[in-house]
Formats: structure tokens, C-alpha cells, sequence
């Protein structure tokens, strides 16, 4: 009996089983990686996920590529952090970060409590830098996760008390993000 013949019984069983590309998967991005930062404040994200949910669809994409939400939670805190890609098969390029349906990473709510005050997005600048997966597979929904590496700038509205501005921060970070 040749190799081949003992080699498809355990190709099959592999993939009947749901075992992803090697390739794939987070390896040693933490959990908590992504951070949005000033000399003032640091907003922590954690436990990101990606969900194939159509939230943002770009009509050009070819057939089977759906928009990709990655959503996660600010460690120790009430905030939040949202994103939608138009098109993750494009994800282990690098993409533009913004806020607009045109945008190839759009930054849809960064938000936060700390110091006794509240942080949202300030839409009213748009957000700056790039964001690009590694160990991307099945579009980012892959059993085994991505990780997500984000190098950018955008603005937040603070409000402490009655008082509020804007303050520039830095969108920074290598993080875990698994399949919803």
C-alpha cells in the first residue's frame, strides 16, 4: 500500500475534525494588547473578537467576502472598542484607519472611563495610521483567531465634571482577536 493511501484518511480526518491552517491563530499576541494612550489617560482593550456580522459592506467586495465587526471591552472598566473592515480578505495588508463607510479599517466607537471621566470618539477628527492582521485565515472568522496590529492616531472627547475637550490619542497594539 503506497504513503498516499495512509496520508487521505488522516488529511480527511483532520479537516472533518474543524483543525485550522496551521498558519492561522493568535500565537503569543496577549489578550489585552490593544491601547489607546496620552500623557493623560490609557484605555485598555481586551478580549477582542471578530464576527462576520455585514456591518459594513463593500459592494466591490468579490462573492463569499464578508465585512468583518471586531468588537472588544476596556480591561477593568465600562468602555468599549468597535471596528468594521469592508473587506477582510484584504486584512493581512496593510489598511487605512477612519471613520467613513470609505475607510478600509473603520474605527466605529473607541469609549472609556478613567481619572473620573469619560472618553469617546471625537468623530470630528479622523482617525491616522494602520491596521493589518497576521495569522489571518477563513476571512477572520478561523476558529484560531488573528492578531490584529494597530499603529495609529485619533481623538477622543473627554468629559470630567462639567468640563470637556479633546485630546489626541495614540491607538496602539498587537492583540489576540478570536471568532465570535
Amino acid at each position: 500500500m503506497s504513503h498516499s493511501r495512509f496520508l487521505l484518511p488522516i488529511s480527511l480526518t483532520l479537516a472533518a475534525s474543524g483543525c485550522s491552517d496551521p498558519k492561522c491563530g493568535i500565537g503569543d499576541a496577549a489578550a489585552d494588547g490593544l491601547v489607546a494612550s496620552s500623557a493623560d489617560v490609557t484605555l485598555t482593550f481586551t478580549t477582542l473578537t471578530a464576527g462576520a456580522n455585514n456591518d459594513c459592506p463593500d459592494p466591490a467586495a468579490p462573492a463569499g467576502v464578508t465585512s468583518l465587526t471586531i468588537m472588544g471591552t476596556q480591561e477593568g472598566g465600562t468602555g468599549l472598542f468597535t471596528a468594521c473592515v469592508p473587506r477582510p480578505d484584504l486584512l493581512d495588508t496593510q489598511r487605512t484607519l477612519g471613520t467613513t463607510l470609505t475607510s478600509e479599517f473603520q474605527v466605529q466607537d473607541v469609549a472609556g472611563m478613567a481619572n473620573n471621566c469619560t472618553y469617546s470618539l471625537d468623530r470630528s477628527h479622523i482617525p491616522t495610521g494602520t491596521a493589518q492582521a497576521l495569522n489571518l485565515c477563513g476571512n477572520g472568522i478561523d476558529k484560531a483567531g488573528f492578531i490584529l496590529t494597530v499603529n495609529g492616531f485619533l481623538s477622543l472627547t473627554r468629559k470630567c465634571g462639567a468640563t470637556t475637550d479633546s485630546i489626541a490619542v495614540a491607538l496602539d497594539g498587537r492583540v489576540a482577536v478570536l471568532p465570535q
